[in-house]
């Protein structure tokens, strides 16, 4: 009687689902054309990359700036490329440029327009740029680029390219838009596909697509209100949610109808789905808390890019995860046995499958030692080019040089000096008027001992205007001054010009240390600037790995404890999944650090690696590698609680689980890999992470090391100390 009712409660979701199939099955397709209308507007609405250190020094430098000088955060650098090789530098030539110009000055958008004041490289006079400051908070200006990029006018003789930050962000988001339609037009027949082979039946091949497809359309819609709240998101989230949804939603829906095929095989369509509510439900909540595990640990890292793949990620997974408990069995329940309706031929059959994976086990478990002494040798050495992995920020490089601020961001290095444009920029708050002499003496000095520090090429201020013993500002300079934003009232600019480039070791160094040297006699004191501003970046996501790893780490063994009640089975389940990420992080090491196979990906490497892929592959990967980790032990652990015998319950674990984790995988893959050829360099790098790790995750680790140490660990596998017996699983837990 005691059994009956602990089995009562499990049993009754799928009897509760089958009763109401109808119901739920119309309410959740209610929802997701109601959520869908909104969803394709949803990537239109995120403008923001969300990489803004919030509360930073760089971040307030810059509000000062904007505050005190004058200056702007939104600006555009229009570059002008001479179609006939014309010199565009001479002074009729920019007299003329300037006038065909001018209808943009006069917008009433535009704050202040000049000629760049960078140095200019050799041999390279058929270009030219001017920047253009506006009026506007960047937000807003992304809201109306298109109106700002229609009121450039053409200039005879040239063409012209918007670039800079905003146009950047502006692109990104078209990428998205387009790399969405790019990634399912790809990633969701070739999922059938596979679905279609290892089902053979398209009832059952259709159903976890749909489940996918619903999940990131909900996931979508309901951002979609979020963001219109004003709550600012990433223009990577959509990218992330389509992703992140398609894979686990399909795998999800993928385990939930192979179990259901299989109960339903014995009998009834109600017990079928009791039994595969039971069984494969279970492991569906389990692998959805190890995924959300992984993403809510991005919320460590104070960066708003972080967070709002989090939200999304989370939302998309808990979305995927509640599909297939309410919205698959009610489409099972209704389906019944017309699952296997519409067969394919090309099915291979289950027995020659199952005798398949019968005989690797057997054929691994025969020599276990040699097998896991090879297989984490060799996931070891394919580790090892991310042991010399290089972390950096691009910019305009996270776009191919189809794109406008692209190519205009590459046609600016080559004809200006790179180190100037992105120049440290120190913002001072003085006691008395930048006129006054004794303000002027104490910026001359101030940078004096600037250009006598380690790794400063030059240094400018408004003071570089005046001779060296001069300390009285004209009235004609001081218009000069103010018009370029170099100074006024209290304020100050100066900028220090590095050896290095933006991310040099040197320069990190020499920001560090001007941050700990302020001038005496001042009242504010920022150092900002392009390589203050990423620096600040990076040094959010290194003050948070730390936690991140923790958080995953033990989140995870928790989560796994409480599936297999065993010490050992999910401290093994973490190593392996250490194993199989380090592996692929080489792999993504090798492509965007090394540049091998980058021309294949369409990638430009610059010698670095993202900062945010490490930790966002880590958390995503971490994650999504244990759905497999719990749909095989969960199989096993049936086997063993029924058998009690470990490499009979393992061999039968792979039987049962070992085509269908592959045919998961590869499904995994496919979504995730249509990515690897999108506009997108992060979404690129992850979707090749991604791949890359479940591909090693479900061939090497989980076919061969698996079974490996399975068999070598024996009744160890299911060891829990004597003190914690009470939380052992017995019968009434397998239910």
């Amino acid at each position: 009687m005691m059994e009956r009712q602990n089995k009562a409660p499990n049993r009754q979701w799928g009897s509760i689902m089958f009763r109401y199939r109808w119901a739920v099955a119309l309410a959740w397709v209610f929802l997701i054309c109601l959520l869908g209308f909104f969803a394709v507007r949803t990537p239109s609405m995120l403008q923001d990359s969300g990489f803004t250190p919030t509360g930073s020094s760089s971040e307030r430098g810059i509000a000062f700036l904007e505050d005190k000088l004058g200056m702007s955060a939104a600006s555009l650098e229009i570059v002008l490329e001479s179609t006939n090789g014309e010199n565009l530098t001479t002074s009729a030539a920019q007299k003329r440029l300037w006038e065909e110009l001018a209808p943009l000055r006069a917008q009433p958008f535009v704050r202040d327009m000049y000629a760049s004041i960078a140095s200019r490289q050799t041999a390279e006079d058929s270009i030219t740029a001017f920047t253009v400051l506006l009026n506007e908070p960047s937000g807003d200006a992304l809201g109306h680029f298109e109106e700002i990029k229609a009121a450039v006018p053409e200039v005879s003789g040239t063409r012209a390219y918007i670039t800079g930050n905003l146009a950047v962000y502006h692109d990104m988001s078209s990428a998205v838009r387009q790399d969405i339609f790019r990634a399912e037009s790809f990633g969701i027949p070739a999922a059938f596909l596979i679905l279609l082979l290892l089902f053979g039946s398209f009832p059952a091949a259709l159903l976890p697509v749909a489940v996918g497809l619903g999940s990131v359309a909900v996931t979508l819609g309901s951002l979609y209100f979020v963001a219109a709240r004003g709550v600012p998101l990433s223009n990577f989230l959509p990218n992330m949610v389509t992703m992140l949804g398609l894979a686990v939603g399909i795998d999800y829906a993928l385990f939930m109808v192979s179990r259901f095929r299989e109960e339903l095989k014995k009998g009834e369509v109600e017990g079928a789905l009791n039994a595969a509510c039971r069984t494969a439900g279970r492991s569906v909540l389990y692998s959805g808390g190890a995924v959300m595990a992984g993403l809510l640990a991005l919320n460590f890292i104070p960066l708003p890019v972080f967070r709002s793949l989090a939200l999304g990620g989370m939302l998309v997974v808990l979305v995927s995860v509640l599909a297939a408990s309410t919205l698959l069995p009610a489409l099972l329940a209704i389906l019944g046995h017309r699952i296997f309706a519409w067969p394919v031929r090309l099915k291979v059959k289950r027995e020659e499958s199952g005798r398949a994976w019968v005989r690797i086990s057997d054929l691994i478990m025969a020599r276990p030692a040699i097998v896991s002494v090879m297989v984490v040798a060799a996931l070891l050495a394919a580790m090892l080019p991310a042991l010399h992995m290089k972390l950096g920020i691009p910019s305009a490089e996270v776009l191919p040089p189809t794109y406008a601020s692209r190519y205009g961001s590459e046609l600016m290095k080559k004809a200006y000096d790179m180190k100037e444009l992105s120049a440290i920029t120190i913002a001072i708050e003085l006691d008395r008027p930048y006129e006054d002499s004794s303000s002027i003496k104490l910026v001359k000095s101030y940078m004096s001992s600037l250009r006598n520090h380690p790794g400063v090429h030059r240094v400018e201020s408004y003071a570089s205007f005046l001779k060296e013993d001069d300390a009285v500002v004209s009235d004609e300079l001081r218009s000069e001054i103010e018009q370029r934003h170099a100074a006024k009232g209290h304020a100050v600019l100066i900028a220090v010009v590095p050896e290095g480039g933006e991310t040099d070791p040197e320069t990190v160094t020499l920001v560090r240390e001007l941050r700990q040297q302020p001038p005496g006699g001042v009242h504010a004191f920022y150092v900002t600037g392009p390589p203050a501003y990423k620096l600040d970046i990076m040094d959010r996501i290194q003050s948070g790995i730390p936690y991140v790893l923790a958080t995953v780490l033990i989140l995870t063994y928790i989560i796994l404890f409480a599936a297999f009640r065993s010490v050992l089975l999910p401290l093994k389940a973490v190593v392996m999944n250490l194993l199989s990420l380090g592996a692929s992080f080489g792999l993504v090491t090798l492509v965007f650090q090394r540049g091998f196979g980058a021309e294949w990906l369409h990638v430009t490497y610059t010698g670095s690696v993202f900062a945010v892929l490490p930790v966002l592959i880590f958390c995503v990967v971490f994650g999504i590698s244990m759905d497999y980790e719990v749909m095989m032990l969960s199989r096993i652990s049936e086997a063993y609680h029924n058998e009690r015998n470990n490499e009979r319950s393992t061999a039968i674990g792979l039987q049962r689980t070992g085509g269908m984790i592959t045919g998961a995988a590869l499904i995994l893959a496919v979504v995730a890999g249509a990515f690897m050829f999108t506009d997108n360099e992060l979404m690129k790098a992850l979707g090749l992470g991604l791949t890359a790790s479940v591909l090693i995750d479900v061939t090497v680790v989980r076919i061969l090391l698996v079974p490996a140490l399975m068999k070598l660990m024996g009744r160890a596998n299911w060891w829990i100390p004597r003190w914690m017996s009470f939380l052992a699983r017995t019968e009434r837990d397998e239910g």
